[in-house]
């Protein structure tokens, strides 16, 4: 069976986490002391646009060279790395097998099974498996989830890691990631998250991932087609300016007096409204009908006062996802770019986690 690079294995490896999107590379490399965690060092590098389309790397040696200022930048000596793949491009299924079966009858049985689901030749995707634990109804028999994702796909994310001198040690999925990360900030809650209803959202530069977590295991996730591109491409038109100095300015400020009220307000209006739109989604094909609170991540969470918008105009809790609000920092972090930067590096966050798999 070939393994989708590691996904489920488990590692003892020092691992840096480098989440690739459609509009940055973000470098994470943390520390465990005991049950603590620290952020030793992180980078944030924008990558040119088109790069990345569609969740799918489309100038491979564009983003290598990113990935490699990235590390550089962040001043690591990690050199084994954890990347993730978007769920876009991965098929997963969980499937019931007698809780008796030797891990090689388990494997051939998956690939059995993977004929039934998965739509492209075997030798054609990366597979692999992992045993989530007892199956509810039956006490003999076990929940496996089953990770498929096209060859073609996997070689690019491995690709961009390897030329800069890396070595790829997990291929993860960016929602799995997500969900490591998210486990940090449920830990801080009220009854650690359980009895709850909580809507991750991810808002990146291109789509909004919405992920439903209820007692702390994931009942839905889909992507809409909104991100924060729309307001970069509304600054470059607007301004007159290039597409990076939109960006740049989108996030270091400069802009016209106007910015905030005549392109930055009817955005965050327009975030609202995709928020309430994705929610109706959910609503309308589960049998829930409420959330209980409203987590934002990805480079639209770090808009100052999105989370009261949110709450305000949506009528349910909304807070900034910060994975790193109990970690302490190294001397060199400093702790304002961090929290500004939080909501965007959830999944390098998470895929950096994967350094302490036992």
């Amino acid at each position: 069976m070939s393994a989708l690079a590691g996904l489920f294995s488990k590692k003892k490896l020092p691992l840096i986490g480098i989440d690739i999107s459609s509009s940055a590379v973000k470098v994470l490399e943390l520390s465990k002391n005991g049950e603590h965690l620290r952020v030793e060092r992180y980078a944030v590098e924008p990558l040119p646009q088109n790069a990345v389309v569609e969740h799918a790397i489309t100038e491979v040696e564009q983003v290598a060279q990113v990935v490699e200022r990235a590390v550089k930048k962040s001043g690591t000596k990690v050199r084994h790395a954890a990347v993730a793949v978007p769920a876009a491009h991965v098929i997963t299924k969980t499937i019931k097998m007698a809780a008796s079966l030797s891990d090689q009858d388990r494997q051939t049985q998956v690939e059995m099974e993977a004929d039934h689901y998965i739509p492209y030749p075997l030798n054609e995707i990366n597979l692999d498996f992992q045993v989530l634990g007892p199956s509810g109804n039956n006490p003999e028999e076990v929940d496996v989830l089953m990770a498929a994702c096209r060859k073609e796909i996997v070689d690019d994310y491995l690709a961009v890691i390897q030329r800069p001198g890396l070595t790829p040690m997990v291929v993860d999925v960016e929602t799995y990631a997500m969900e490591n990360a998210f486990s940090l900030i449920t830990s801080h809650m009220p009854g650690g998250g359980m009895e709850k209803t909580i809507a991750v959202l991810d808002i990146g530069a291109t789509a909004t991932t919405i992920n439903v977590v209820h007692n702390n295991r994931s009942v839905y996730t889909r992507d809409h087609a909104f991100g924060g591109r729309q307001l970069t491409e509304e600054i470059q038109r607007r301004y007159g300016l290039s597409y990076e100095e939109a960006g740049l300015a989108k996030k270091q400020g400069g802009l016209p007096d106007n910015y905030q009220t005549d392109v930055l307000r009817p955005f965050m209006e327009a975030m609202c409204q995709e928020i309430m739109r994705a929610l109706q989604f959910f609503y309308s094909s589960t049998p829930f009908n409420s959330v209980d609170q409203l987590l934002l991540a990805g480079g639209c969470g770090q808009i100052a006062g999105i989370d009261e918008l949110v709450a305000a105009r949506i009528g349910v809790p909304a807070m900034v996802a910060n994975p790193f609000a109990s970690m302490s920092l190294a001397s060199r972090i400093k702790p304002q770019h961090l929290s500004n930067d939080a909501p965007s590096l959830m999944i390098s966050c998470g895929l950096a986690m994967r350094s302490f798999d036992e």
